[in-house]
């Protein structure tokens, strides 16, 4: 795995002694590219954070795929229908974490969506417009209900054959969140972790600054951004129709499902959330774009920051007050 590492001498402004540095580090991780920048004194402090911090998220890789047939993810999506999948206690926690994001949205979020995805192209693939009756035939199988959890047992289970999780809602920002534990564990203050730029993290602040400023992007002119604002020990995530999409009979068809109708979710262009994790800021990026701005004021949760932008005949991008 191919690694690019840049180290850059700064003015010590912040530093009572010795010289601060600074480090940006980038791996491909779960079919995305993750991105590091740390600030320290320490050299070799930095280079041994953001190692810890991409040993950790292949290890998350291996875990969550959905592309490895060997990973503990797979494991369950292969045999839960038959039978109850003992699992870890993280792999555990986390499912239990989704599961009441999906209740808190009423459903638009779903980590069932993978049969969906597969039937829209959007699985290994760049989409394609699916049959009435193909969406049908899937439909059944997709609803957080299907899965059950046994704490007692530690163990998975789904209700019905064909029921399969999907990781794509959930794992960059879960990896984002254990990237930065990492790096805390070895001491660095400040750093700013991204996942493809859609999930990001910034702990800390970065010399001189109040923050780490981050932009979001316009949904439809990419080159440009329609907001910036600075992180601080928080997260921002981001969804648009723009990440994957289609064209068909005139229609944009994105990857955003909405798991009750078997549909992409249409209206919204892009959902930005700002929270204090990023499992969280990129759970509830979903339910947001697929519910919309009015369901969002009435259910969004203390603490979050909601960014939307809509198609109104024309581009409207406001915070939800």
């Amino acid at each position: 795995m191919k690694h690019s590492v840049v180290l850059l001498l700064l003015l010590p402004a912040l530093v009572c002694a010795g010289e601060l540095l600074r480090l940006e580090d980038s791996a491909d991780v779960m079919g995305t590219a993750f991105s590091v920048v740390l600030y320290s004194e320490d050299q070799e402090k930095l280079m041994a954070a953001a190692e810890a911090a991409f040993v950790e998220a292949r290890r998350l890789d291996r875990m969550l795929s959905n592309y490895r047939p060997a990973s503990e993810l797979s494991e369950v999506n292969q045999h839960a229908g038959d039978r109850p999948v003992r699992v870890s206690a993280e792999l555990f926690r986390l499912l239990e974490a989704c599961l009441d994001y999906s209740r808190q949205s009423e459903g638009a979020f779903d980590l069932t969506v993978g049969p969906l995805m597969r039937v829209w192209g959007f699985f290994k693939g760049s989409g394609r417009l699916p049959s009435r009756e193909e969406i049908a035939g899937v439909l059944a199988s997709v609803g957080y209900r299907n899965v059950v959890l046994d704490p007692a047992t530690q163990t998975v289970r789904f209700l019905r054959q064909g029921v399969e999780l999907d990781p794509g809602g959930i794992g960059k920002g879960y990896a984002v969140d254990r990237m930065v534990d990492k790096l805390k564990e070895n001491g660095i203050t400040a750093a700013l972790v991204s996942a493809g730029g859609s999930s990001i993290y910034g702990l800390g602040a970065p010399p001189q600054d109040p923050g780490w400023k981050v932009s979001i992007r316009h949904p439809r002119q990419w080159s440009q951004s329609v907001e910036e604002i600075y992180l601080k020990d928080e997260s921002m995530s981001t969804s648009g129709d723009y990440e994957k999409f289609f064209e068909a009979g005139g229609r944009l068809y994105s990857h955003i499902m909405d798991p009750r109708t078997g549909y992409p979710a249409a209206g919204t262009l892009s959902v930005s959330v700002v929270a204090a994790s990023t499992l969280s800021s990129e759970a509830w990026t979903k339910p947001f774009f697929v519910n919309g701005r009015q369901w969002a004021a009435r259910n969004k949760p203390k603490g979050l920051r909601v960014y939307f932008c809509e198609d109104k005949k024309e581009l409207a991008c406001a915070w939800l007050q």
